[in-house]
């Protein structure tokens, strides 16, 4: 594998990850904000948060820790969201979502920081 293949393959598993990040964060920011959830189509979100799932999936079955924390991160959210909808936005609710939308948040920043370099390389 050659150097420029590696690079694009980094570029793409982090471009992946930062995609899957910002859909689990919109899919909280729908379970909190009406408005959010009424400006973005479910079937869309769930559609690109889907395939996104998947590619990663795919790519990650090289390291299958870290594919591991990926898919329990996913089912932790989408779990905890659905949860919250269910729920009716109990406070004890929507205080665990801002924390993992605080979460999700710093992941993103930190991956598109990475991506930057990665691209610039």
């Amino acid at each position: 594998m050659t150097s420029q293949s590696t690079s694009r393959n980094h570029i793409e598993t982090t471009e992946l990850l930062v995609r899957l990040y910002v859909f689990l964060n919109q899919y909280l920011d729908r379970c909190i904000n009406e408005a959010a959830h009424q400006s973005y189509p479910e079937s869309e979100l769930k559609k690109h948060l889907a395939e996104t799932r998947a590619r990663l999936s795919e790519i990650l079955t090289i390291n299958s820790v870290v594919k591991n924390k990926v898919e329990q991160e996913c089912d932790r959210v989408l779990t905890l969201g659905a949860a919250c909808l269910k729920g009716g936005g109990k406070t004890t609710d929507v205080e665990l979502l801002k924390a993992e939308q605080a979460i999700l948040r710093n992941k993103t920043i930190a991956l598109s920081d990475l991506l930057a370099v990665f691209r610039a390389v």
